[in-house]
């Protein structure tokens, strides 16, 4: 990164470097396994990396498409119970076509049978995947249906905390694309959805008891950097 090393140095580029690493990996090292151990109390299944399915019949690609396509266009407005039950009447007409879609971030069973499938993404999602995070849901729900075609299946997006907190989550470009209500969890939605009431702030508070039980070790590795840089304005 020759740019931000010139006008930022090594160091502060180092640093930088490790906090949006810890930021990235914050989803599959430990969202994922923490949302997992919260729902296991909860439900009957919660596991991570899941496969939704291996195959989707081509009538229902063809439902999917349509449905991205009206609702980019504004055809329609997102209704995700809807879009459900017009991929229901076709999940096993025309030909089935194995298929690879993404995994399954937290794949949850309830004690009924009904199945909630979270696609976890980062707290400001980049506007163009908007789509694309549609599409991935609409599949899942296909390859689910297309095992099972009597599975009451919910796929939402899962964001784990608020930016803009205490101002409530507004990302007005996924209205267009999302069914808000139904397609999205956001902070103490999704982790009192997965752990019962309360469950967010708990875990919140379980961060800070770590960070300050850490805290001499986490400053002495942050110091290095401090040190580094005073050194170079000295």
């Amino acid at each position: 990164m020759p740019f931000h090393t010139r006008l930022l140095g090594k160091d502060r580029l180092a640093l930088y470097s490790f906090i949006h690493s810890l930021n990235t990996n914050f989803g599959t090292s430990i969202f994922e396994p923490v949302a997992v151990e919260l729902a296991k109390n909860n439900f009957k299944t919660a596991i991570s990396q899941a496969t939704a399915g291996q195959c989707v019949s081509e009538h229902a690609q063809i439902v999917v498409q349509r449905i991205i396509d009206n609702l980019t266009t504004a055809q329609e407005i997102p209704d995700k119970s809807k879009e459900i039950e017009a991929i229901r009447k076709v999940c096993r007409m025309g030909k089935m076509r194995q298929v690879k879609l993404t995994k399954v971030d937290v794949f949850i069973e309830d004690k009924f049978g009904e199945l909630f499938l979270f696609d976890i993404k980062t707290a400001k999602p980049n506007v163009g995947g908007f789509k694309e995070f549609k599409r991935t849901l609409l599949e899942w729900v296909a390859a689910v249906l297309a095992d099972d075609p009597k599975k009451k299946v919910n796929t939402a997006i899962a964001i784990p905390y608020n930016p803009y907190e205490p101002k409530p989550y507004t990302r007005w470009t996924m209205r267009g694309m999302l069914d808000m209500e139904k397609e999205l969890k956001v902070a103490d939605d999704f982790w009192n959805f997965l752990g019962g009431k309360g469950a967010y702030q708990n875990l919140l508070d379980c961060f800070e008891e770590v960070g300050i039980e850490l805290r001499i070790e986490i400053d002495a590795y942050f110091s290095k950097f401090k040190n580094r840089m005073k050194r170079k304005s000295d």
